[in-house]
């Protein structure tokens, strides 16, 4: 449908005015919200995950296509709760406590949005306690982990740890990413996936998710 291939494209543009009125013009033909999601709004963010881990596009492309899909999505989300259309997954996220960077953080937010998670983020400054109490009160299957600075990077060790005091290590999937952090950090302190940049990460939740289905 010519409609939804222009909303992808109008997204992939960072053409945030005009969203809204492609979005209730597809709805006004009939196509279902859900369909508006995926095969417009969704398979553009795909896109623009892409040319991102690519090299192509840079950060303000990203922030241009993440405002077009906010806008979109504001629209649908009435439509989609009255279909009782799921997020494909549950993911909550934070920099980690000492830590005030949150620009990886934001990116990788708005990356498994564009892959259709709910994301529930908790900011920077976040304590090994606030993640994984967060994880079982809204029954996340990924905590997701940012650090910037290698002072804090022991603290993502932590969280596996309270995971594992609290009874939920099993249930839960820990992502980690950051400029000092490594894969071989992510082995050495017991997480499961450690994600070099937003679109990897946004990837590999979409993957953890599949799995378990």
């Amino acid at each position: 449908m010519a409609i939804l291939v222009e909303i992808s494209e109008a997204l992939q543009n960072g053409r945030s005015r005009d969203i809204k009125g492609l979005v209730e013009q597809a709805l006004g033909e009939g196509i279902a919200a859900d369909v508006i999601l995926k095969e417009g709004l969704l398979s553009g963010m795909d896109v623009i995950g892409e040319q991102f881990k690519n090299g192509e596009i840079f950060v303000p492309e990203v922030l241009m296509a993440a405002r077009c899909l906010n806008n979109g999505t504001a629209v649908l989300k009435p439509y989609l709760a009255e279909n009782g259309v799921k997020a494909k997954g549950k993911v909550c996220i934070g920099t980690v406590q000492g830590d005030l960077h949150d620009i990886g953080k934001n990116m990788v937010k708005m990356m498994m949005e564009g892959k259709g998670l709910e994301v529930i983020d908790l900011g920077k400054d976040v304590s090994p306690e606030t993640f994984v109490q967060t994880a079982i009160e809204q029954e996340c299957g990924i905590i997701c982990l940012s650090s910037l600075l290698t002072t804090t990077m022991g603290v993502m060790a932590e969280v596996v740890k309270k995971a594992n005091e609290m009874g939920i290590r099993d249930k839960v999937k820990i992502m980690i990413g950051g400029a000092p952090v490594s894969d071989k950090f992510c082995k050495e302190i017991g997480a499961d996936v450690y994600a070099p940049d937003a679109a990897s990460a946004a990837d590999a939740a979409v993957e953890i998710f599949n799995e378990v289905k």
